[in-house]
């Protein structure tokens, strides 16, 4: 993985364009510390930054900015090409040759010999790239099918401007950092702000699947060379009649080859392992093909209901491999948010940021590529809400709407300690974690008038996230989209698809990128090969969900490999403390940034909403956590990034 940036502005001195294009790289300099390089054209104002992180071809013949062989083509690339050698082979039969051995060259040459738009819908795996046209001046800037790999990009000040993260585009001197109040709410609502936007007005991320060329003297232009819609449409058009057995030898086949795709490296490899069905998948199909012990990774924490560690020991045990644990104290978790802002660039509220920085802190001492399980939950159907949502709709649909208010007046009534005793009562395997928030929030869902409203409440923290931002008008994107019904009929399967378009990328996938690119540390998501999404789509809902379970056919294939026993429990996410904390060890920090005055002066925020929630949740009569971390992230992030001050690249101990 690497870093990419650049412009395209008016002509200019080549030095000039340089340093500017130097001075954006240094700014994510964490994302590729093994190199750097810059390209510039004077006559056409155009201008590219690398960093790299050397991963495959570790020679000179690898650096980047890359001009092809006949010198039309340059190319700044961030990712990995699984399918590279399979393309370099048929390259070669047309007798093309080759001067080194990255797959960055044959993505360049592919593109050279076939096209831009023909060449990215051969491609297997993870990129952003931008590429430059010499002969027709034209710029091509390129985001992978599901969004893996981040690109931003604007046109400011006469300047077209594009980056891996905001902050190298914030180098640039025609930046203008002015803050979206509707993209804040938005973000307010998620947690994330959601693509096409970002918190800076005028800058955008690009979409998954997605090609911008941009032409001399015209608008830029989008077009979709693979979209997540399409494939979820044709899937259900055209499902598989498979037997059980058969389903899951296919699916077997094809993550194992997804697997064995990304172990490639020329680097030292190892994969996440929190002991869930992902995860537990990818190392188990890593482990089958390898010939000596795969490194493995977990952290646990002290707090009870936390800690999943004992797990991935179980299952690294049963597996085999070299297994790393580190055992996490909340004084070492504290330490890393006065790192958020600066890791992530937009605020961003998911609490799981810290846990997934510190494993990939932990990792990242040992291997320089780790496996990720990300992507199980959404392609197999693998969210409680996959189950309780439905379920909810069914009991809910026919009771009068008064009633329904009623009951969750009743279940807000207890507080969700209260609730998290009484589940005390419930025999250990068989007891949902964090039983309180999941009835407060099933309370907030009650009143919905339909499934899709429902399934908005679940993936809402701020309901009403403009009352609460001045000025802010929240943008409605898919999930406000009544016509996805007509295409994804199925409850399930359209929440399916509303969270692989906008969860996925916007906060699953930027959380690991952040995290592990801020450590020099380059993750795949074999789950996310497109090409396994593609097959899940085909997958009859029987077959993902069943007897109560989500992800039933995944759960088949990692059975061949891992005891059911080893694995079986409770969903639970990749979760900390933060109630306690923000009762505790973060109370004075957090009320330092929720001050009312402060909020008051900076004009963003109604203080009221924001001081009762805070309020209630010293008090614990309702648990806030997550409405709280998603105001104080922005506070946070505000404070950092909210004056002009000039970006600055993250710590190099961080690695």
């Amino acid at each position: 993985m690497c870093g990419i940036c650049g412009f395209l502005a008016s002509p200019g001195p080549e030095s000039g364009l340089e340093a500017t294009a130097r001075r954006m790289a240094g700014t994510i300099a964490h994302r590729g510390p093994d190199g750097d390089g810059v390209w510039a054209d004077g006559e056409a104002g155009i201008a590219f930054g690398h960093r790299r992180l050397a991963i495959v071809e570790l020679s000179p013949l690898g650096r980047q900015p890359m001009e092809s062989a006949d010198g039309r083509w340059v190319i700044a690339y961030n990712g990995e090409i699984y399918n590279f050698q399979d393309l370099r082979a048929e390259l070669e039969a047309a007798g093309h040759q080759f001067r080194g051995h990255s797959d960055t060259e044959v993505l360049l040459e592919g593109c050279a010999a076939w096209g831009v738009e023909r060449t990215v819908r051969r491609l297997v795996g993870i990129f952003a790239f931008a590429l430059w046209d010499r002969r027709e001046r034209t710029l091509f800037l390129v985001r992978d099918h599901l969004g893996v790999k981040p690109l931003y990009w604007a046109r400011m000040g006469g300047a077209l401007l594009f980056g891996s993260q905001p902050k190298a585009l914030r180098a640039h001197p025609a930046f203008a950092a002015e803050i979206d109040r509707d993209a804040l709410s938005a973000y307010l609502r998620f947690s994330y702000v959601p693509a096409p936007h970002s918190i800076y007005q005028g800058v955008h991320k690009l979409e998954p699947g997605s090609i911008l060329t941009v032409r001399p003297g015209r608008d830029p232009e989008r077009i979709v060379y693979w979209d997540a819609g399409d494939a979820a449409r044709a899937g259900i058009a055209d499902r598989l009649a498979l037997s059980d057995a058969a389903a899951t030898d296919a699916l077997e086949s094809l993550l194992k080859d997804a697997v064995g795709r990304q172990m490639m490296a020329d680097v030292p490899l190892g994969a996440f392992l929190s002991g869930g069905i992902d995860s537990s998948t990818v190392v188990a199909l890593m482990q089958a093909q390898s010939a000596r012990p795969v490194r493995t990774f977990t952290i646990g924490f002290g707090e009870d209901g936390y800690d999943e560690a004992v797990h991935a020991r179980a299952v690294a045990a049963h597996l085999g491999t070299e297994h790393t644990e580190l055992r996490v104290e909340a004084s070492h978790a504290l330490e890393v948010i006065p790192k958020l802002a600066d890791w992530y660039d937009e605020p961003f509220a998911d609490s799981s940021q810290i846990p997934t920085l510190l494993v990939s802190e932990m990792t990242r001492r040992s291997v320089t590529v780790a496996l990720s399980g990300d992507g199980g939950d959404e392609l197999f159907a693998g969210y409680n809400r996959y189950i309780t949502a439905p379920a909810l709709w069914r009991r809910m649909a026919p009771l009068p709407a008064g009633l329904r208010r009623g009951a969750a007046g009743l279940i807000r009534a207890v507080r969700p300690a209260g609730w998290d005793a009484l589940a005390g009562l419930i025999p250990e395997g068989r007891r949902p974690r964090q039983t309180g928030d999941k009835l407060h929030k099933l309370a907030g869902v009650l009143d919905a008038a339909g499934p899709d409203a429902i399934y908005r409440r679940l993936v809402s923290q701020w309901q009403d996230p403009d009352a609460l931002v001045r000025g802010g008008r929240e943008p409605h994107g898919l999930t406000w989209d009544d016509g996805l019904a007509a295409g994804i009929p199925d409850f399930v399967e359209r929440m399916q698809h509303l969270d692989s378009v906008t969860y996925l990328p916007d906060d699953i996938l930027a959380k690991v990128d952040r995290a592990s690119m801020g450590v020099s540390l380059e993750a795949r998501v074999p789950l996310l090969d497109h090409r396994v999404m593609e097959f899940a789509w085909r997958v009859p809902p029987a077959q993902k969900l069943r007897d109560g379970k989500g992800k039933w056919l995944l759960r088949q294939v990692l059975y061949r490999h891992v005891p059911p026993a080893l694995v079986e429990r409770p969903k639970a996410g990749f979760a900390i403390p933060l109630d306690g904390w923000l009762r505790g060890p973060l109370r004075d920090w957090a009320e330092d940034l929720l001050d009312e005055g402060r909020l008051r002066r900076e004009g963003f925020f109604d203080p009221a909403p924001i001081r009762a929630c805070w309020a209630e949740h010293l008090a614990g009569t309702r648990n806030n956590q997550h409405r709280l971390w998603n105001v104080l992230m922005f506070q946070d992030w505000n404070r950092r990034w909210g004056s002009a001050a000039a970006p600055a690249p993250l710590a190099a101990s961080a690695a």
